[in-house]
Parts: structure tokens; C-alpha cells; sequence
């Protein structure tokens, strides 16, 4: 790896983390000696860039510093290409052409030798004829998690049996052939999913969720990371 590559990486890596890294850490992601980080991280700070630490105890990168943005390595941009390729193939039609203008966004300020890397990306989302139609307006159902009211559905399970709904919108999971609602149920009084394909109808109420959705997300993250049931 070249210097000036190491030296972007290892502030990319000070950058992800709240918390000191040690020269060792540092070292093994990067695959150097620990002797090449200290020289390095003195680099940096010779540069003036705000690297506050010590040998044997770490390193944090102070806030009010950032690189360029958009200045990606070729596997970063092989992952800004599949996302985008997946959300596009994958997604209601207003998120994929949001999809698509990433990419043109995304093109048009990449330095001219990267921008082939993003055209013919070896990385990409192949489509799924067999997509599932959803059941509602997923867009409007994005603006309504965004807004944290409530939506009322008519939901027909896998048993064909059908209920009406009242659900705090949380979440959508996006699946190859389907999409999920998560969102905590006035019936059930817990967690649910919701197959969009599965929503007979849907109303978007003007009613406001109570509490703050983000606590509601971060305990279904929670339940879901632990292994128990949604």
C-alpha cells in the first residue's frame, strides 16, 4: 500500500471510532508493522491533522476535521455501485430513481480515473422478476416513518386470515422478492412485520406516535440482536 493511501486509511479508521485505537489495532486492518503506524501518525500530525494520543494508549481523531467526501478507495466505490444498483432493482420506484441520481451524483464529482470504476462496477444487484407488489404507497409510508404518525391496515396472514391494524411505523426491511413493516401493534401491543405485499389497505392517520420513534427502533434493534422473536 502506498503512503498516501495509508495515511487516508488510517484517518478513515480514526474517524469511524468514538473511541482511541491503539497502533496494534491500526496495524492489523491496515496489514503493516506497528512501527509504520507511529511514523505515519506523526506524519499526520506533522500535516496539522488534529490526531490527539499516545503510544500504548490510542488514538482519537478531533471533531471539526474531515477529507473530501467523495475521496473513495475502489472498493468504496464498488459499494456505493452495489448499493445503489440493489436499491434500484430492489425498491418502490421513487427510492430507485433517488438510486440512480446517487450514482449520477456520485460520477460527476469522482476524479475522471475513478469514474469508469462506478460505470462498469465488477460488483452489481442483479434484478428480481419475481418481486412481490406491495400493498401500499411505499413512498408516502417512508414520509409517514419519517413524520412518526400512524397507519392503519387491513392485513391478511399467511393463513389468509384478514385484521385491521393500527401500527406505529418504524422501519421498512427490504428483502430479494418482498418488503417488511416493522412497527409496534396497537392490537398485539408489541412488535410486529408486516409483508407489504400482504396489506389489503392502508390509511396514513394524522395521528402522532407516542414517545420518539428512534427509542422504539433502537428496542426493536435491540429484541432483534438479542435472538427474540419481532
Amino acid at each position: 500500500m502506498r503512503k498516501a493511501d495509508r495515511l487516508f486509511q488510517i484517518v478513515q479508521i480514526l474517524r469511524r471510532q468514538r473511541v482511541p485505537v491503539t497502533a496494534d489495532a491500526i496495524a492489523e486492518e491496515l496489514e503493516t508493522s506497528k512501527r509504520s503506524v507511529y511514523r505515519d501518525i506523526a506524519a499526520l500530525v506533522g500535516q496539522r491533522v488534529p490526531i490527539r494520543g499516545e503510544a500504548g494508549i490510542g488514538y482519537v481523531l478531533e471533531g471539526g476535521f474531515d477529507l473530501p467526501p467523495l475521496m473513495l478507495t475502489a472498493d468504496e466505490v464498488d459499494a456505493v455501485a452495489l448499493g445503489a444498483h440493489w436499491v434500484a432493482a430492489h425498491a418502490d420506484p421513487e427510492l430507485a430513481r433517488a438510486a440512480r441520481d446517487v450514482l449520477a451524483k456520485v460520477a460527476a464529482v469522482l476524479p475522471e480515473e475513478m469514474r469508469s470504476f462506478l460505470a462498469d462496477s465488477p460488483a452489481r444487484a442483479i434484478p428480481d422478476f419475481a418481486r412481490l407488489a406491495d400493498g401500499l404507497d411505499v413512498a408516502q409510508l417512508r414520509g409517514w416513518i419519517r413524520a412518526g404518525r400512524k397507519v392503519a391496515l387491513r392485513y391478511c396472514d399467511e393463513t389468509g386470515r384478514e385484521s385491521d391494524r393500527t401500527v406505529w411505523p418504524l422501519l421498512i426491511g427490504y428483502r430479494d422478492m418482498s418488503r417488511l413493516l416493522v412497527g409496534w401493534c396497537e392490537l398485539r401491543q408489541d412488535f410486529r412485520t408486516f409483508r407489504l405485499d400482504r396489506i389489503q389497505h392502508a390509511e396514513f392517520l394524522d395521528q402522532p406516535i407516542p414517545g420518539r420513534p428512534a427509542l422504539l427502533r433502537a428496542q426493536w434493534l435491540k429484541r432483534l440482536e438479542g435472538g427474540a422473536k419481532a
